[in-house]
């Protein structure tokens, strides 16, 4: 691939050469954003690194648009890349070491002779990376060395996705600077899951990894979790006069692992007694035929999670349709459906054990009243219990939406996102 050095990059961004190519990633009126932001990873990297010859790459955040807790029992999701990303200006390097300073966070120094787990380095980006280099020599491909500087706006804890971001734009950079992109998005999203689940120590599913590589909108089927089916939806949201939009509570994920485990424990638990690892693999009639059984066994909270899996599968079929017709009410009809379920068989808005704290519930309820009468869709956004909502809202009417919402959860709680047709791209 061709790199060029840092001032020259930094003279043709600032004369407007990659102004097209910052506007399609990020829209017109965020064009003199973008450039100052590229503008200033370029400068970080050359007090870093040097004055190298280098490439510039962004990969997206994503948002969850239908199939909550689908993933994890081989369902369906639909998901998007978002127009919040991580970028990364990278140089070869001849150290056989991967280097990549993050802004905000100390530098991570890999040495690509060892790359062995590291029991110290769970749960770190280290781990992350070595992962990545070690999955990238076991498929065959060729692994090098590289120094990167990072800037990421994608919100931690927003369930945007940063992590499965960063994981992207590490095998990124591999499949980019020395293999010629050789592995296809969604390989190089395998990538980053087997370094989360192998190296970090996590045992994520797929999607995020999947949507951030891949762009725009994205239907995933995971019937078969090791060979996703993956189709790209050719579907503009801006064209229809709609913004995606994001809502913080400001609530905190700390403590709240065994309410998300116990989503996937409940479902599975349900599945393991027709002799199945997960509900994808259950005949929904002989699930309804024997609950009268299933409650004694695993109770009535179990049962309607159930329900909510099987319900939820067929409205990411019914949203997947409706954008490929074009009907896009339809659409908005499955994703508040959706809402609907997650609240009341799935039950991930609030914690069982801390039912005093409703941030998402209040967030849902004062987004639909302010939305009311309006053709708009509510509904949590990703795992729940704390974080985040989406709503998709009328493009005209998103201002005075989020003046009836940001007072109560405070200035910047309402973001403003549109689903970018690109994922994982070398900008420069």
């Amino acid at each position: 691939m061709a790199l060029m050095q840092i001032t020259t990059l930094s003279k043709k961004l600032g004369n407007g050469e990659y102004d097209e190519k910052l506007k399609k990633l990020y829209g017109g009126k965020n064009l003199e954003a973008a450039k100052t932001r590229y503008l200033g990873a370029l400068e970080n990297f050359k007090k870093i690194y040097g004055d190298r010859d280098a490439g510039i790459f962004s990969v997206p955040g994503r948002s969850e648009i239908l199939g909550n807790h689908t993933d994890h029992n081989n369902g369906k999701v639909l998901a998007a890349a978002i127009n919040l990303d991580i970028i990364a200006v990278a140089a070869k390097n001849d150290e056989q070491k991967i280097n990549i300073k993050s802004e905000g966070f100390d530098a991570d120094s890999i040495d690509l002779r060892d790359l062995a787990p590291k029991e110290n380095e769970r749960f770190t980006s280290a781990a992350i990376i070595r992962g990545t280099a070690a999955r990238f020599k076991e498929l065959g491909c060729e692994t090098g060395g590289f120094d990167a500087y990072t800037t990421s706006d994608v919100l931690k804890g927003s369930g945007l996705s940063s992590s499965a971001a960063f994981e992207v734009c590490v095998g990124f950079a591999l499949n980019r600077l020395y293999n010629d992109e050789r592995l296809t998005p969604v390989e190089t999203a395998k990538t980053g899951q087997w370094a989360e689940n192998i190296y970090f120590g996590k045992p994520c599913g797929l999607m995020d990894q999947t949507a951030c590589a891949s762009g725009g909108f994205v239907a995933i089927d995971f019937k078969d979790p090791g060979n996703p089916a993956v189709e790209k939806l050719d579907f503009d949201l801006t064209a229809s006069g709609y913004s995606l939009c994001i809502i913080s509570t400001g609530g905190s994920h700390a403590d709240l692992n065994e309410e998300y485990a116990s989503i996937t424990q409940e479902m599975k638990s349900t599945a393991g007694y027709f002799g199945c690892k997960v509900l994808r693999d259950i005949e929904e009639s002989k699930f309804y035929k024997n609950i009268n059984i299933l409650r004694d066994k695993f109770g009535d909270r179990a049962i309607l999670r159930a329900i909510h899996f099987f319900d939820e599968n067929a409205r990411v079929a019914s949203g997947i349709e409706s954008l490929k017709k074009g009907t896009f009410a339809a659409f908005l009809q499955a994703v508040s459906a959706s809402g609907n379920s997650s609240f009341k068989y799935l039950q991930n808005i609030y914690a069982a054990k801390n039912p005093e704290e409703q941030g998402l519930s209040l967030a849902i309820a004062l987004a639909k009243q302010a939305l009311s009468g309006k053709q708009a869709a509510v509904r949590v956004h990703g795992g729940g219990f704390a974080g985040t909502i989406l709503a998709f809202a009328p493009k005209d009417e998103t201002a005075e939406f989020f003046k009836k919402i940001e007072p109560v959860f405070g200035e910047g709680s309402c973001l403003e996102l549109f689903v970018r047709s690109e994922g994982a791209v070398a900008v420069i």
